[in-house]
């Protein structure tokens, strides 16, 4: 699982999701919200693909929300099950508050 965790206010540009994922080199950030959301970069190339003005369009207008979460004591194999299930690349991990996030990536680098 990657950590700390990135986040973003729902109220924030798409622009600025997309600059922070840049950045931070990764693909998704937690929006605080509930339920449970993120923004991630399939959202922006979504929201850019239809023409729309990333500057003006808000964090809240794309992201997705009431997202699946993981246990930290979840194996990974079982978070890997979950993402093929939901067909997901994102899996945040939430205890009593959100602990971190494992990715498709994550996965990947450590099985090879």
């Amino acid at each position: 699982m990657s950590t700390p965790l990135e986040t973003i206010p729902k109220d924030a540009s798409v622009r600025e999701a997309a600059r922070r994922m840049r950045d931070e080199e990764i693909s998704a950030l937690v929006v605080l919200t509930t339920p449970r959301s993120i923004i991630s970069s399939t959202d922006v190339l979504d929201a850019v693909a239809d023409g729309r003005d990333t500057s003006e369009l808000r964090v809240s207008d794309v992201m997705t929300t009431d997202v699946e979460t993981a246990a930290p004591e979840l194996y990974l194999e079982e978070a890997a099950a979950m993402m093929i299930t939901y067909g997901i690349k994102h899996l945040p991990v939430v205890d009593d508050d959100y602990v971190g996030m494992v990715s498709s990536t994550d996965v990947t680098a450590h099985l090879s």
